[in-house]
């Protein structure tokens, strides 16, 4: 009997990609300290490889499974009317909560200030390159372009999730006002959907080995000590961002869903770790999608919420991309009114949903934003050699922000199981 809970227990997926986590620490730690530099980075370029095959993977499946869930989701809301009022409450709640985590982020920057009395001298800023580059690409043209697809072969070739939601809405909707005649389409496409789902009780198993490869690879060229020590204040002080935001969130939850919220972050632990670990929210939108009707929000609820929560409700992003901003113009000594500050609020409020798919999304973004703002956007350099630690903790919280914003609204529509 003993063995057999054992066996149980290690069989657990979550607990299988902590183990992973700390396994993959464990080794990049040991490379870091035991090898030189050149070996240590050869290393990580091929553990890293681990993390590359199941992401990919992922992105593999993403395409289809919006796709198939959506539009049978649509067709059985019915109406361009129902579709409104649930688009509506969606839309709503994610720019409540965008607004509220850029606060959280403004609030904490000003009371904090992590970027006062920061020395300048020793930044290579020539490491912002990259992402001060891709900053020419955002424009309105560029907002319009992530948003409405010229080929959903295109789109679905990119994996551009918004893109995806647009023509599928269009599709369900259609499909819907044809009525019976549409069903063996619809239910073609509600087969594929389970098949595609199943896949992803496959792909999940490679979870771990994703995990173990990313986790290695970013410890083993980079001194932990070394890092924390120097940017401790404004780690510590993204931080205590991050946990408000957290607490915040959780708070929301409890009041909407009462007891249920407990059971929800049961369903939704293993996503949390994997896109910590990974720092992709990407890669664990197919578990997402399975344990969110699990806990028992209907699929044509999840179907529909979640593919606009990730272009439209994420909320570790948003608290990070007021935080960065501003801390960047403290170190380069920019004092910034109140006015000001909110007007960059607003700004970021609106830019952040048009750039879906760009790589580094939230360093473009905060580049962009200190260039309209007159503050250096080579000041992104300073906030690199951190980013991917607290991109750990991004990710994680714009999952558990869109896992509680699909069952909130899952249960003002009544399509819960209590």
């Amino acid at each position: 009997m003993t063995e057999t809970k054992k066996t149980s227990f290690l069989g657990n997926l979550t607990v299988q990609i902590v183990i992973a986590m700390l396994l993959g620490a464990f080794l990049g730690i040991f490379v870091h300290h035991n090898y030189d530099a050149t070996f240590a980075k050869e290393f990580s370029d091929k553990i890293k490889i681990l993390a590359t095959v199941f992401i990919r993977l992922v992105q593999m499946i993403i395409a289809l499974l919006v796709f198939s869930t959506l539009v049978p989701g649509i067709a059985k809301l019915g109406d361009v009317k129902t579709v409104g009022r649930v688009g509506g409450k969606a839309l709503g709640w994610f720019f409540s909560a965008s607004f509220i985590s850029l606060l959280i982020g403004l609030f904490w920057v000003n009371v904090l200030q992590p970027g006062v009395g920061l020395n300048l001298s020793n930044i290579d800023l020539s490491t912002a390159a990259e992402v001060t580059g891709n900053t020419k690409s955002f424009s309105t043209q560029n907002f319009v372009e992530h948003i409405i697809p010229k080929s959903i072969v295109e789109a679905m070739a990119n994996n551009e999730i918004i893109q995806i939601v647009i023509f599928s809405i269009f599709f369900g909707l259609a499909a819907a006002s044809i009525g019976t005649y549409a069903k063996p389409v619809t239910h073609f496409i509600e087969v594929l959907s389970h098949i595609v789902l199943k896949m992803v009780n496959y792909v999940m198993k490679f979870a771990p080995m994703g995990v173990f490869g990313a986790i290695a690879g970013v410890f083993a060229i980079k001194d932990l000590n070394e890092l924390v020590f120097t940017y401790i204040k404004f780690f510590g002080s993204f931080l205590v961002g991050i946990g408000s935001l957290w607490i915040f969130l959780l708070a929301i939850g409890f009041l909407f869903l009462g007891k249920r919220m407990k059971t929800l972050l049961n369903h939704i632990v293993g996503p949390l770790i994997i896109a910590f670990s990974t720092t992709s929210s990407e890669a664990v939108f197919p578990k997402l999608t399975e344990e969110l009707e699990r806990f028992g929000i209907k699929d044509k609820i999840v179907a529909f919420m979640l593919p606009l929560g990730y272009s439209f409700n994420l909320d570790g992003s948003m608290m990070y991309m007021t935080f960065a901003s501003l801390f960047i113009a403290q170190a380069y000594g920019i004092d910034l009114d109140m006015g000001t500050q909110m007007t960059m609020l607003l700004v970021l409020m609106l830019t952040s949903k048009g750039i879906a798919g760009v790589p580094r999304a939230s360093l473009v973004i905060v580049a962009a934003t200190c260039g309209m703002f007159k503050i250096p956007i080579e000041g992104i350099a300073l906030i690199l050699p951190i980013d991917h630690f607290c991109d750990m903790f991004r990710s994680a919280t714009n999952v558990l922000g869109n896992a509680l914003a699909t069952s909130v609204v899952g249960k003002w529509e009544g399509e819960d199981s209590e």
